[in-house]
């Protein structure tokens, strides 16, 4: 017999037979589904599987609720419905979903499906409930597809984050003050005017052009700038209004110059539609102002070691504008995203370089932070001893040679997603983007942490390892 029926009673305390009206407009009839009722909701099962491979999990999600109210006893449909929820953040329904899949399937159920319930637990940070199902996945799931999953590496996370967890965090990171976090995805800080003015990106619904990219099915990226009120200390007059820095696409700011400017932006406008010239992919732009304060349009920085056909993105540069960081998928076929680094000879960019492998690895690194006089670089990685996704690490130049990566600690880090870390010397704050709990549902906001008292860690010495 499978394990899950070990499992049905802890299950029961999260599914219920009407856990599925809780996110369908009208509940299913309680009876069984005629031959019709399962043939068409199969049917639906497999658009809804076109659309989730290629990205649009709208679209799938659509189809699977479609199906799941065709033939409420359809296993496949919640199945589906859960994998749909982890997608796009809602982590309680996946659960909810995966869990009633169980309940419905018995013997007939994929049991890939204790991988997605556990990944969505790990995600809540319910990292016990997140153990109990990776070790049925580990148990139940055939082995080359554990292996591509990589179950194994997942759990060894929930480990981990369980070990880190025991302790206080390090730093106490608080959602930013005032009208910044707005429900949609919001990212990626640079600070100016010092510190009194903060640019960021987000996928809002009054981007311009108020069009949503037909891969994933949100708004397209647009660049955004706030100003801090002396009095409250709060962010407000919140803009996207910034003249030729924004444009139908994606438009991301990703660094200025301590002057303010001169700054490097990430476009990509191939899904639009628009007069301007279509980059190759997302592509790293320079961006200056004129003589009366205002950036003129981006302009894609012409040499072939940055700017690819692949993504490149998420620049970052020295104070002396002289050295960048930036991502690139270019090695997709080895890795997933690595960060190069480029030296600026006179005003001619020179040739683009990976990073060491102990620092870029097989999976993902993104999102780097030079201190400004090059010292330390920040990054995210899920590569590296982590406690979910993507942790953020920091390594030390020394004399030109690189140290060894060192996660920055739970309380920066958390379980979920935690990128763009930025520090800004002169208030000893930091900020970081990361994954928003409300309800069974999350969303991408902007954090900020006092790091007055933050130490950088330092890697173990030799005689600790």
């Amino acid at each position: 017999m499978k394990i899950y029926t070990i499992l049905l009673f802890l299950l029961f305390n999260f599914v219920t037979q009407t856990s599925l009206s809780n996110d369908f407009s009208s509940t299913p009839p309680d009876s069984t589904s005629n031959i019709v009722d399962r043939a068409a909701a199969a049917y639906l099962i497999d658009e809804g599987r076109t659309f989730f491979n290629q990205g649009k999990v709208k679209n799938a999600l659509t189809k699977f609720r479609e199906a799941a109210i065709k033939d409420p006893y359809s296993w496949k449909a919640s199945f589906w419905v859960g994998k749909c929820h982890y997608r796009l953040g809602n982590f309680g329904y996946a659960v909810r979903y995966g869990n009633n899949a169980i309940l419905l399937g018995g013997e007939r159920v994929d049991n890939e499906v204790y991988f997605n319930v556990a990944l969505a637990y790990h995600q809540m940070a319910k990292l016990d409930s997140a153990m109990i199902n990776y070790d049925i996945a580990i148990a139940e799931m055939p082995k080359v597809r554990q292996k591509e999953l990589n179950v194994s590496k997942r759990r060894q996370k929930c480990l981990f984050a369980a070990e880190v967890m025991k302790n206080q965090p390090t730093v106490n990171r608080e959602s930013i003050k005032g009208y910044i976090n707005g429900g949609f995805d919001e990212y990626g800080v640079v600070l100016a005017d010092n510190g009194n003015t903060i640019y960021f990106t987000s996928r809002r619904n009054n981007t311009t052009g108020g069009g949503m990219n037909p891969d994933d099915q949100l708004y397209f990226e647009d660049i955004y700038r706030a100003t801090k009120n002396s009095d409250s200390e709060e962010w407000d007059d919140v803009t996207n209004n910034l003249g030729k820095l924004n444009s139908d696409g994606f438009e991301a700011l990703n660094y200025l110059s301590p002057d303010g400017l001169w700054g490097i932006v990430t476009l990509n406008n191939t899904a639009t539609e628009e007069g301007r010239k279509a980059t190759r992919g997302s592509d790293i732009c320079e961006i200056k102002k004129n003589t009366k304060g205002v950036f003129n349009k981006p302009k894609v920085i012409s040499n072939k070691s940055i700017n690819t056909s692949f993504f490149e993105g998420a620049a970052t540069l020295t104070a002396d504008g002289n050295t960048m960081y930036f991502v690139s998928d270019r090695k997709g076929g080895k890795s997933s995203t690595d960060i190069y680094m480029v030296q600026k000879n006179g005003k001619v960019w020179g040739e683009a370089e990976p990073l060491p492998f102990h620092i870029n690895t097989l999976g993902r690194e993104t999102t780097p932070f030079i201190s400004p006089d090059g010292r330390y670089l920040f990054f995210s990685s899920d590569g590296h001893e982590g406690m979910g996704e993507l942790d953020i690490y920091v390594v030390e130049n020394k004399g030109g040679e690189w140290g060894t990566p060192v996660n920055l600690g739970y309380g920066i880090n958390s379980v979920n997603n935690d990128t763009h870390f930025v520090y800004d010397e002169g208030s000893k704050r930091g900020y970081l983007t990361g994954s928003e709990l409300i309800g069974n549902k999350s969303s991408l906001n902007i954090f900020e942490m006092d790091l007055k008292d933050f130490k950088i860690p330092q890697p173990p010495s030799k005689d600790q390892n």
